[in-house]
């Protein structure tokens, strides 16, 4: 007999003969499904798994397993026309809007088709995330006492003071809340320090997450430009002023997307204009531990250098594990820690203890830093790889920073101005962006990091979606390709 390779395996072939047998009638048993295609019997049950699933077979526990009872025929298909009314009150009079535009996160979070290189992921590949090491930590915490039962609201003590410890300064274990990764984070904070219809102040460009987390809760994103020191004071001194705001969020460290750190001269004099201003400033510290080989020392979060309680900070194991290890932390220091945790606990009572339980295993195991230098290399590796190749292929493309830290590049487009390359006009940006998809990358589009006009095309590149510096090399070539098909052909609305 031939021996079956896998479950799936297995499952598919046990899928075309079920037929064979009448609804209730009982299959081969396991030992026998082992014996006939050599494999072991947990493959077996997994693939039984697998038809159970598919409500093609029931398992009885001690019996067997047997052909599931026939489906019924489908019920036929409703009227959900009725919703288009109820769904489509005027907009204009509503604080928090019904309806969301997630265009600007999906495009990160969505896989391309097969055979198309991820230019646009939000997350490190596989290859990059320590899986082995997450498996251990979460089959550990599994074993530890109580692990299934119900955490404190705030989340695991333990966990808590190893976030503290990690923004540093004087914030202590009792100023950090527990949070479903980043993206809750940050809406548990908007919620919390504005109300609906009021401005809130965003760097210009910024996380495509992030306005549409502010637009959800009914704020008005309002632009203040950022240059590769960070953002500029004087213009966050103006938007205050002009708009008066309560809340400005920025990215200090590795800002998403152009990569810019806040140059130190410009930390304190952020925290000052937003305290004079009475607002607070919401730092979120997405990609601390996406740190690149060559960096120099890293600053401290905001949040250690702020004794009165300026700063909101949301950090994340995310981005340096996996998108599914949802662990993050929120911290702060005053009466609004009590409306966070109310907030919090509304939404979403508490994070899964195993999953914190399995955070505290991994971060406190010798696997933890070994992982960070190795990805703190490889992203090193990469990041040259994808400027190299840029450089090579596609020189028009101006990239005015390169980052020492997080895991993409941002690219401006030619304006047709200060230099021989041609201008891809008002609709190259999404031209680019197809011809690309269909070249074989999948690239994503600049204009969802800006919450008003843009002042040129763009694109951001990650490079750490892919499998290797060969995939980086090749996708460059295939946006090449791409770039030169716009650059010929005139874009429709030019």
């Amino acid at each position: 007999m031939q021996q079956r390779s896998s479950e799936g395996d297995l499952a598919e072939q046990l899928r075309r003969e079920v037929d064979r047998y009448s609804p209730g009638e009982k299959l081969p048993s396991s030992r026998a499904l082992v014996e006939r295609f050599r494999v072991s019997p947990v493959t077996v049950s997994r693939a039984l798994a697998r038809l159970a699933a598919d409500g093609l077979v029931v398992t009885r526990p001690g019996a067997g397993a047997y052909r599931a009872p026939a489906h019924p025929a489908p019920t036929p298909a409703g009227d959900t026309s009725w919703q288009e009314v109820a769904l489509s009150a005027d907009g204009a009079v509503e604080l928090v809007p019904r309806t969301v535009d997630a265009s600007g996160v999906t495009v990160s979070l969505a896989a391309p088709p097969p055979g198309v290189l991820e230019f646009n992921g939000g997350y490190p590949h596989p290859s990059l995330q320590p899986e082995r090491a997450m498996a251990a930590a979460l089959a550990r915490a599994g074993r530890r006492p109580g692990a299934w039962g119900r955490p404190p609201l705030e989340g695991l003590p333990e966990l808590r003071e190893w976030f503290a410890r990690e923004i540093g300064g004087a914030v202590t274990a009792a100023e950090v809340l527990i949070a479903a990764g980043g993206q809750a984070a940050l809406a548990t904070a908007l919620r919390a320090l504005a109300p609906p219809g009021a401005p809130v102040l965003v760097e210009s460009p910024t996380y495509p997450g992030m306005l549409a987390l502010a637009r959800a809760a009914g704020l008005r994103p309002v632009p203040v430009p950022v240059d590769p020191d960070g953002v500029r004071p004087g213009l966050l001194a103006d938007a205050f002023h002009a708009t008066g705001a309560r809340v400005f969020v920025c990215q200090p460290l590795f800002q998403n997307p152009t990569g810019a750190v806040l140059a130190p001269a410009r930390r304190a004099e952020v925290l000052r204009i937003a305290r004079e201003a009475g607002a607070f400033v919401i730092e979120d510290d997405y990609v601390r531990r996406l740190v690149h080989a060559d960096a120099g020392p890293l600053p401290r979060p905001l949040a250690a250098d702020d004794p009165d309680g300026v700063v909101v900070h949301v950090g994340s194991l995310t981005k340096a594990t996996s998108p599914s290890f949802r662990v993050s932390a929120l911290a702060a220091r005053g009466p609004v820690l009590e409306r966070l945790r109310a907030i919090q606990v509304v939404d979403s009572f508490f994070v899964p203890r195993p999953l914190q339980e399995a955070a505290l295993e991994l971060v406190g195991s010798p696997a933890w830093p070994r992982h960070l230098r190795t990805l703190s290399a490889e992203l090193r590796i990469r990041r040259s790889t994808m400027t190299g190749a840029l450089a090579r292929e596609l020189p028009q493309l101006a990239l005015p920073y390169v980052p020492s830290g997080g895991y993409h590049l941002w690219l401006r487009l030619p304006d047709g101005t200060g230099g021989t390359a041609p201008s891809l006009g008002p609709g190259g940006e999404s031209a680019l962006t197809s011809a690309a998809l269909r070249a074989g990358v999948a690239l994503t589009p600049g204009r969802a990091y800006f919450a008003a006009e843009p002042p040129a095309g763009h694109l951001r590149l990650s490079f750490a979606a892919v499998a290797g510096t060969g995939e980086i090399i090749e996708g460059v070539r295939r946006l090449r390709a791409a770039y030169d098909e716009v650059a010929r052909e005139p874009v429709a609305g030019w």
